[in-house]
């Protein structure tokens, strides 16, 4: 849901680079291994899963590095990742399969299979189409609500009815804003129209079907299976196992989690129309439908200088690259990205899963391979991207020190810190509770809809507070106050872009 690169959308920074002519015709075949196990130490990744599939035959499927930081058990073709955002394009297509089989239309009104739903926008809501909610042209901006939906406890049909309140950024069917709740909505007429929950549709129908025996639909379930990998991210620097996040709430969207060798069978079907060995189990019609552009996204510029455009399908992006078109994916949750790329001409599949959300390898190896098995020159995309993750990764140490130093400095706040506590609410989210911490001018909130979290507030004068929350994904910040004669009035509440971008302005209730 990379979160989408997550929960995540990446495109491509053009750079100019000196690339030589070389023979990559071997290099899956004797230079991928030591490529990878390279790249895994580079990006500081425990370990991966890599599957390739060519005119329906598998070249390479295989596990690397270890599943746990610290502990020695390998990864393997059959050990489950999350795989975040790369479940919308089952969702789709399980929507499209019930499309095929007349028992819905794409184009017909969302309130039609859910009577109840409604955007802030009100002719909106009752315009929107099931098309829509796949192509995320609602008119959010990207990951907007996300902070209030993401690892919460709230329920799917809460999502839903607090979709209805968020006043979307942009007009309707405008501008593309990539829309998680939207794909949960739509997973949710599945129930509407089969009568069986969103994760069982999809292993009667997709999973058992494809003998993708081992694949979860829900993050609740992944702390369970025996052959799982653990999610990791940075905190302070250090390589972190994270707790296994539960996104169920937006099952649709991101919760799936599955391995190479069971991502290879749905790949293969997709590359083949549908069919699996002779037998069609998704209609040719609805594999197609997915791929039909649906929205313009933004424009692209590769490292070899090639530029175009990028379209988004039905839980698909679309764009060409040298001559050929690719249908493509992203995904991140906490923990976890990954990406799979088809490309239908020349029927060929790549599926890369690693178990850290802080690497760029999972995009960079796709254009490596695609480079190498198009026999185009070497651009070296893992090189120049690890090269801008380290002089970002610097930019934000250095900030994160300042800010630290600061507040080493016991700046006291303009106010008494007991000023500051009581309860915050914002209409959209909900309500906070901020209480005095254990040391002197520091303060602790507690979030409504995120029981097991909470952020720490350290004073860095003023009426601004550096925080660290309890769940590293949602990074750190700086939480301004708003304070009017000498009354606390509110508080600007920011989280990590990898979950949502904008932020979140809660008053402060008088007692």
């Amino acid at each position: 849901m990379k979160k989408l690169h997550i929960l995540f959308l990446c495109l491509i920074v053009g750079i100019t680079v000196n690339a030589q002519e070389v023979d990559r015709s071997k290099f899956i075949k004797d230079s991928l291994d030591i490529y990878i196990n390279k790249a895994l130490t580079d990006w500081r990744i425990p370990g991966a899963a890599v599957a390739i599939v060519k005119d329906g035959k598998i070249i390479l499927m295989k596990g690397y590095g270890i599943k746990e930081l610290g502990l020695p058990g390998k990864v393997d073709a059959n050990t489950l990742f999350m795989i975040g955002s790369n479940t919308k394009a089952f969702t789709a297509t399980a929507l499209a399969m019930l499309q095929a089989e007349k028992k819905l239309s794409l184009d017909e009104k969302v309130t039609k299979y859910i009577p109840e739903f409604k955007l802030e926008n009100k002719a909106a809501g009752e315009m929107a189409t099931v098309k829509d909610l796949l192509s995320h042209r609602l008119g959010f901006r990207t990951f907007q609500g996300d902070f209030t939906f993401y690892n919460t406890n709230l329920s799917r049909h809460e999502v839903i009815e607090r979709l209805g309140r968020l006043k979307a950024t942009y007009p309707f069917r405008t501008t593309w804003g990539y829309t998680n709740a939207a794909f949960l909505t739509a997973g949710e007429i599945i129930p509407r129209v089969t009568g069986k929950q969103w994760e069982t549709y999809l292993k009667e129908n997709i999973f058992a079907p494809l003998g993708m025996n081992n694949t979860l639909a829900l993050t609740a379930e992944m702390p369970k299976a025996l052959n799982r990998s653990v999610p990791h991210t940075l905190v302070d620097g250090r390589l972190t196992a994270i707790p296994y996040c539960n996104i169920d709430g937006l099952a649709p969207a991101g919760s799936i989690s599955s391995s190479a060798s069971d991502m290879s069978k749905w790949v293969m079907a997709l590359l083949d129309n549908g069919k699996v060995g002779g037998k069609q189990v998704i209609p040719a019609a609805a594999i197609a439908a997915t791929r039909q552009p649906q929205d313009y996204v933004g424009s692209v510029e590769h490292l070899s200088g090639e530029t175009g455009f990028q379209l988004y399908g039905l839980g698909w992006f679309l764009q060409n690259y040298k001559g050929r078109r690719l249908v493509m994916h992203d995904g991140g949750v906490s923990g976890y990205v990954s990406s799979v790329t088809l490309v239908p001409e020349e029927k060929l599949g790549i599926v890369i899963l690693t178990n850290t959300d802080k690497n760029d390898f999972f995009e960079t190896l796709r254009w490596d391979i695609l480079d190498a098995m198009f026999k185009n020159k070497n651009y070296h995309y893992n090189d120049t991207y690890l090269k801008y993750e380290q002089t970002n990764t610097t930019q934000f140490r250095a900030i994160d020190k300042k800010m630290r130093d600061s507040t080493l400095l016991n700046l006291k706040p303009e106010l008494s810190p007991g000023k500051y506590t009581g309860k915050y609410v914002n209409d959209f989210y909900g309500s906070l509770e901020i209480t005095q911490g254990e040391k002197n001018n520091e303060l602790e909130i507690r979030f409504e809809h995120h029981p097991k979290m909470f952020a720490n507030l350290q004073p860095l004068g003023g009426n601004r507070f550096y925080v660290t929350f309890s769940d590293p994904v949602l990074g750190k910040a700086i939480f301004p106050f708003f304070v009017k004669d000498g009354k606390v009035t509110g508080l600007r509440v920011k989280v990590a872009d990898f979950v949502e971008y904008g932020s979140y302005d809660f008053r402060k209730v008088e007692k």
